[in-house]
């Protein structure tokens, strides 16, 4: 196969791969409701939000919350990525709005979420990732 070859069957795969993941993705009236499904299963209904919606100008944050306001924002980078991924991020952002810091008692209400350290996990994976020296392709010999 030629590397002009293989560079299109690639890009025919990620095409397909995108087409399934939109299928997927949620839109922001989705994303309200699972953040009050969430709210409900991990914090009895007591982090409820104004507004839960997808940004696309967040590039160093996965999610952010303004207490005062009770709006939620994730990025748009989470788009795709496993929903226990998306389920992490906006039960730590519904914990912002019981407790607004990162302190003790903010970390005590992520341990409801079983999965905060997958996530996390998953997470820094991401951001190491795209920190890695793209390696150039291989050469037919």
């Amino acid at each position: 196969m030629s590397e002009a070859e293989e560079q299109r069957w690639v890009n025919v795969m990620l095409d397909k791969l995108a087409a399934q993941e939109s299928k997927r993705l949620l839109g922001d009236a989705e994303l309200s409701e699972r953040a009050e499904q969430l709210s409900e299963q991990y914090f009895d209904g007591r982090a409820r939000p104004a507004s839960v919606r997808w940004v696309t100008n967040q590039n160093t944050r996965w999610g952010s919350c303004t207490p005062s306001e009770g709006s939620i924002r994730l990025s748009h980078r989470l788009q795709g990525m496993p929903e226990y991924v998306v389920d992490y991020v906006l039960v730590h952002e519904l914990a912002h709005l019981l407790v607004p810091g990162h302190g003790p008692r903010f970390w005590r209400l992520l341990e409801a979420y079983p999965r905060t350290e997958r996530a996390r996990g998953y997470l820094e994976g991401v951001v190491a990732a795209g920190r890695l020296p793209h390696l150039p392709a291989a050469r037919e010999e």
